[in-house]
């Protein structure tokens, strides 16, 4: 873990301590602080930290997404409330900076052909041989269920063999995203599936330490990085060329692992439409089995109705700048 080397090092140190204190993880804060120690350590007048109109230069000068900009500002602010908070005397000098505007995304929407050419690719890579098959097998299941049940990349990596229950056909997810816990119901041939992996693994390991469902190694799990690629080399096989587009204030994003995820929210809500279901009904239900804290966070994943209007509104976009 990289350390602070600004002035304002241990300050920093101590706000994070402080924020871990409170239960919160310090990975996603300590980035963006890192970014602003990095740019104070370059400005040759260190009282200038207490003026607005440095940090409307931080934020000009940055080059980023304005969805980074904003979230670097936002731990800049929360850091200097902390110092105000210790010094009664002291003020935000953030507290009026505004952040730029933030652009629209639509996310990539696999349609269900495309989904299942995509799984089919990926079990076409498991290897026979004793040394490969299992964590081969690993990985093409841990990509099934991010396209059967939605869940984050680090989600079934990070499950225990205790966490899969066979007889209820359940897996259950501890600290997700919001720190919450859940236990979710997985298809039935997903749970085949798997329990066909369990057996095998019993079979060709004979003794078997490894606590985690999805192996990558001796006592190790698989790693995302390791995941992803194996994405990005499918994607790349069933021809699905779409890179990140950015037209107007619209972001239009590539095919990402997480792209799993938005297209089975948004598939399984026109599914749920197709058999005249109210979505109302079925948004808390989906918000629930995604680990959402309140189902509006679903709904963000339902800025379009299926990759077939995705691609419609991609290609109205496109034309629009063209003519203008």
């Amino acid at each position: 873990m990289k350390p602070f080397k600004s002035f304002l090092s241990e300050e920093l140190e101590a706000f994070i301590a402080y924020r871990k204190g409170l239960g919160y993880s310090d990975k996603q804060i300590r980035s963006p602080l890192r970014t602003f120690d990095k740019y104070i350590r370059r400005q040759p007048d260190h009282s200038s930290i207490w003026n607005p109109h440095f940090y409307i230069d931080f934020r000009d000068e940055l080059g980023l997404e304005p969805s980074t900009v904003n979230t670097t500002l936002y731990a800049v602010r929360c850091f200097f409330e902390y110092l105000r908070r210790k010094q009664n005397n002291l003020n935000n000098p953030l507290k009026d900076v505004p952040g730029l505007p933030q652009r629209a995304f639509i996310p990539f929407v696999f349609s269900p052909e495309q989904i299942e050419f995509l799984l089919d690719v990926v079990c076409g890579r498991i290897r026979r041989k004793k040394r490969m098959f299992l964590k081969d097998l690993s990985e093409y299941l841990v990509v099934l269920l991010l396209a059967r049940c939605g869940l984050r990349i680090n989600e079934p990596l990070r499950l225990k063999l205790e966490h899969y229950r066979p007889d209820e056909k359940t897996i259950y997810i501890e600290k997700t995203k919001f720190k919450k816990d859940r236990l979710i119901p997985i298809p039935i041939p997903v749970a085949q599936q798997i329990d066909n992996y369990l057996s095998s693994r019993a079979t060709l390991i004979e003794h078997d330490i490894n606590p985690y469902l999805f192996i990558g190694g001796p006592q190790k799990r698989l790693g995302d990085n390791r995941i992803r690629f194996i994405f990005h080399d499918a994607v790349s096989q069933i021809g699905i060329n779409s890179p990140r587009k950015v037209i107007g204030d619209t972001v239009f994003g590539k095919p990402t692992p997480h792209s799993l995820r938005h297209s089975f929210a948004i598939n399984t809500l026109k599914s749920a439409i197709a058999r005249k279901q109210s979505p109302q009904n079925v948004l808390p239900v989906l918000a629930a089995y995604m680990g959402h804290v309140e189902y509006r966070h679903t709904m963000k994943y339902l800025r379009v109705v299926d990759a077939k209007s995705r691609t419609s509104l991609l290609n109205f976009a496109g034309t629009r700048r063209e003519e203008s």
